[in-house]
Order: C-alpha cells, then structure tokens, then sequence
C-alpha cells in the first residue's frame, strides 16, 4: 500500500539557493503549516549562520515549499521543511528530500538528522515514507509547548559505484 500516491511535477520544479526575497512567501507556507511558526528573525538568524542553507522549490513563478539545513561534518540537520498546503501530496516533498539525500552522497555525510512533534503525524509518516527512522523520544523538546519530539534520521548506504576500492583490490592485478 503506498500512502502518498503522487502526480509528480517534476517537469516543472525547480530549486534555488533562498534569498531576502522570497521570505514574504515563505512565511506565508510556514504560517499556514505550522501552529508555532517561526517569525522573519528566525529564518534570518539561521540563514546567517556558515554552515546554515536554505532552498526554495518553485513552480514557474510560484514558491511552493522550502528547507533550511546546517552542515555538519558527518551530517546534515534539517531544521525546516514545508510545502504549500495546495502542493501537497505531489511529489513535492519528496524530491526536496531526494536533493538532501544526494547532498549527502556528494559530500561524503552518512545522515539526515530532524526534529518531528511527537502530535505531527503527516510529518512523521513522510519522513519513513522517504527512509527516515525515528531513533529517539526528546522530552520537552520544544520550548513552546512541553511536546516531545521524536529524533528521527535517514542513513545513507553507498552503492557499490560510491565506495572507495577496499585495499585487496587496489593491490589485485
């Protein structure tokens, strides 16, 4: 049983780096998607910081969702993620997710870490419908609200064509 059938609209999406200019919009996906929404200084101040990125997906002239990230060395924590309610449940989602997991194959991470409200369902089954597993409970979380969160994360598993030759082959032949 698949639990988000798709219309994909791949042909049309297209990512970008999130500058000063689309915060309008961004705040308004992020008011609409969540109950303790972060303000314009939130995403800011996080956009300001090195290892911090943020990018939108668009459609023609239409922002329809976003993620901010940081960069770790091993890893990267995705800090916020939303898509317009109107785009939801059309592959959106998940190709942001599949840009985050080849980010990782490209620079040599081996995890996705993120935060989900213990009372966000939808949240929590996008992220195992994208290989994510819940791997803890954080008890009061949230500063808000005395919610918990489940920590949740995705492992990235090389291919065959990513790893390094092992020792005995560089030595064979």
């Amino acid at each position: 049983m698949k639990i988000y059938p798709q219309p994909q609209v791949e042909a049309q999406l297209q990512f970008r780096w999130m500058v000063r200019r689309d915060l309008p919009d961004v705040l308004q996906i992020e008011r609409q998607s969540f109950e303790f929404a972060w303000t314009e200084e939130d995403f800011l101040r996080c956009l300001e910081q090195r290892n911090c990125v943020g990018t939108v997906a668009r459609v023609g002239e239409e922002l329809v969702g976003y993620m901010i990230y940081q960069m770790h060395k091993n890893r990267i924590h995705l800090l916020n993620f939303a898509v317009a309610p109107q785009w939801r449940r059309k592959g959106i989602g998940t190709q942001m997710v599949q840009r985050l997991k080849k980010r990782l194959a490209q620079q040599g991470r081996q995890r996705i870490t993120l935060e989900v409200r213990e009372t966000n369902l939808p949240a929590q089954l996008f992220f195992r419908h994208c290989g994510f597993r819940a791997i803890c409970v954080l008890h009061g979380f949230y500063e808000s609200t005395t919610e918990d969160a489940y920590l949740m994360q995705y492992r990235h598993r090389p291919s065959l064509k990513e790893q390094p030759p092992s020792q005995s082959r560089r030595l064979a032949g």
